[in-house]
């Protein structure tokens, strides 16, 4: 077990976090829905899909506020968990929140295998922060989504990765 692992100082679920993921994911969205940034992939209440629950997600279904909320802890602890393993050492909180929000939208093995984390682990936070939402070109990153004809910008991903970016360097709140 590595160092963050062991260290047990970010917290898992963060009030912070939930809020974040209400703004970018939608509140009480208790109708499965069709996401059409991803394919058509079934989505309810703050971004649940079938990658990160196992959980049957159907179109049209209707959950309940207590399915989300029970639904949403135990994936969002299921993905913290997976991402904590791929830290060196503890991160902050706010770059803890920023990398969970990032593997709820690509998965935490993306996510570990992102650029952003060999710069966290390497003790470059501002960098692997920047990372988040800028190729380090000054192009946006992680900010498209695949269509059949290649990959589209989407300037909704774009703002949420600047948010993203401005949360992991503890300039705004996640609240």
């Amino acid at each position: 077990m590595n160092n963050a692992a062991r260290g047990g100082v970010v917290a898992f679920v963060s009030v912070g976090l939930l809020a974040f993921l209400g703004l970018w994911e939608g509140e009480k969205q208790y109708t499965v829905y069709a996401d059409g940034l991803a394919g058509g992939l079934p989505t309810v209440c703050r971004g649940l899909t079938r990658h990160i629950t196992s959980t049957p997600i159907v179109v049209g279904e209707v959950w309940t506020e207590g399915q989300c909320v029970d639904e949403e802890r135990k994936a969002i602890a299921k993905v913290q968990t997976q991402l904590l393993k791929c830290f060196n050492a503890p991160p902050s909180q706010s770059v803890f929140d920023a990398a969970t929000s990032h593997a709820w939208n690509f998965g935490a093995g993306s996510t570990c295998g992102s650029d952003s984390m060999k710069a966290w682990n390497a003790g470059k936070t501002s960098i692997g922060c920047l990372l988040l939402f800028d190729d380090g070109t000054g192009k946006p990153n992680w900010s498209y989504v695949r269509t059949p004809e290649g990959f589209k910008f989407v300037q909704g991903l774009q703002n949420r990765r600047r948010h993203e970016f401005d949360l992991c360097m503890g300039f705004a709140s996640a609240d």
